[in-house]
């Protein structure tokens, strides 16, 4: 086999062992579903009100 065609038939191969894991990891793993709870200071909800400046 030429060089050319050896390197492509080994990234085929490559190719295809990753395809395949992903495949796999598709089938076989079943995600847990959870709940998210995100914490929000409340300063970011309620912004203080902006005092004026003295000049």
């Amino acid at each position: 086999m030429p060089t050319l065609f050896r390197f492509l038939f080994v990234l085929a191969v490559i190719a295809g062992i990753a395809y395949g894991s992903m495949v796999a990891l598709v089938v076989l793993v079943e995600p847990r579903p959870r709940d998210v709870t995100v914490r929000i200071p409340s300063e970011r909800l309620n912004p203080p009100a902006a005092s004026p400046q003295k000049p």
